[in-house]
């Protein structure tokens, strides 16, 4: 369970924001995802190969499933205190999935995600499902669950949607480090994914993972601008 009161101030920030944004954009509630968490906790940080994580997945299956199933539980709940307080959407972040085989991931990871989504589906909000290095496991990552697939960079748009299923929508898929190249070389990159969305509905333009803290603003502007642009034609 989530201790209401321990997490009010996130509540109390959604709250805030609603109000200030006035229904001029909708408000997107976030959390990790469990493998994600669960590797921060093991491993003390982030990792190159996951060694600690993996080794608790393979060589105590019943502990595994035991933390992520706590991780899961404790997800939904706060993902639903965010709901009620306002949040319009909800993402889960799963950052660090992509080092799983997609037969790993189906063992060890599918079913507590599956857990949160199908938690959460009475909420009546979309619900966005992201992971980065992920083109391996993009079926299983529909099965878990999610209105929303996130694509990151390192597979073409069109490819991906093909993979999810052109009945989900999917979200993505510009390189953040695009964002500091010059402007046409962006204007090309964000072309390109339009031309592989073709048009259809449900493609959410976006990065294919987090904007770095020194990202040209001025870049971040322009591209919000090529965007809208380039979808009219």
């Amino acid at each position: 369970m989530v201790d209401g009161d321990a997490l009010e101030y996130v509540a109390e920030a959604i709250r805030q924001a609603r109000r200030a944004l006035n229904g001029r954009v909708p408000l997107i509630g976030f959390a990790g995802a469990p493998f994600t968490l669960a590797s921060y906790a093991i491993e003390g940080g982030g990792s190159r190969n996951y060694l600690h994580t993996k080794q608790m997945m393979y060589g105590d299956p019943t502990a595994w499933h035991r933390l992520m199933d706590k991780f899961a539980r404790v997800i939904t709940g706060y993902l639903r205190r965010q709901i009620k307080a306002g949040a319009q959407a909800i993402q889960l972040f799963d950052s660090w999935v992509g080092c799983l085989s997609a037969d790993d991931y189906a063992e060890y990871v599918m079913p507590h995600v599956q857990l949160i989504f199908d938690g959460l589906k009475r909420e009546g909000v979309p619900m966005i499902h992201f992971g980065t290095g992920t083109t391996a496991i993009l079926r299983q990552m529909r099965e878990a669950g999610g209105d929303v697939i996130g694509i990151d960079w390192r597979i073409h748009l069109d490819e991906a949607w093909a993979m999810v299923g052109h009945d989900r929508a999917v979200q993505g898929n510009l390189d953040p480090l695009v964002l500091f190249a010059p402007l046409h070389e962006i204007e090309r990159r964000v072309e390109n994914i339009l031309r592989r969305a073709g048009g259809r509905a449900g493609h959410i333009f976006n990065l294919g993972h987090g904007i770095l803290p020194t990202t040209p603003v001025d870049h971040v502007a322009a591209t919000i601008e090529m965007v809208h642009k380039l979808s009219q034609r």
